[in-house]
């Protein structure tokens, strides 16, 4: 589903507190709003719970909160990103997403080494669209869990709604 032209790959850019971020579509399923969130107990802080998508139970992160900014409310303009990283699927809340776009490898640079704490792990490159700045990030550090809490994100999906009588 990717379209790679001339070193340029697709990308989805969404928005947390006012910054741009970018994860390939080629790891995207689809962008959708969110209805509602069943929260889970001892998750972990930025695992909202689950949404119910397409048949599918899976795992929300926020990763306004995975980010270490301060959580806010849901409003019509927050996206769920469903992702499929490595077999495993997983939603993304983010603050919005509207724009799909190509950029070419060479304008990617990497992160400053100065961003290489926490933050920095996951940022996978930096560039400027204009007089924005965008960044990169790695879907794998974003649903890389602890492993006391790897159960709620692991096996990504939990199943459907359809019973099997």
């Amino acid at each position: 589903m990717t379209e790679i032209t001339n070193g340029a790959e697709s990308y989805i850019l969404f928005e947390i507190a006012g910054t741009t971020y970018a994860v390939p579509s080629r790891s995207v399923q689809q962008i959708e709003m969110i209805e509602h969130v069943t929260p889970l107990p001892n998750a972990p802080s930025f695992v909202d719970g689950v949404v119910f998508t397409r048949g599918q139970v899976i795992p929300a992160i926020n990763v306004r909160t995975r980010f270490g900014f301060e959580k806010v409310p849901l409003t019509t303009r927050t996206r769920l990103i469903v992702t499929n990283f490595g077999g495993r699927v997983v939603g993304l809340i983010v603050d919005s997403a509207r724009e799909f776009i190509s950029i070419a490898a060479e304008a990617i640079q990497p992160p400053p080494a100065t961003m290489a704490g926490l933050s920095g792990r996951y940022l996978r490159g930096i560039t400027t669209l204009g007089d924005r700045i965008v960044l990169f990030v790695s879907i794998e550090q974003i649903i890389d869990v602890a492993p006391d809490a790897a159960s709620v994100v692991a096996g990504g999906t939990y199943g459907s709604s359809k019973s099997k009588h």
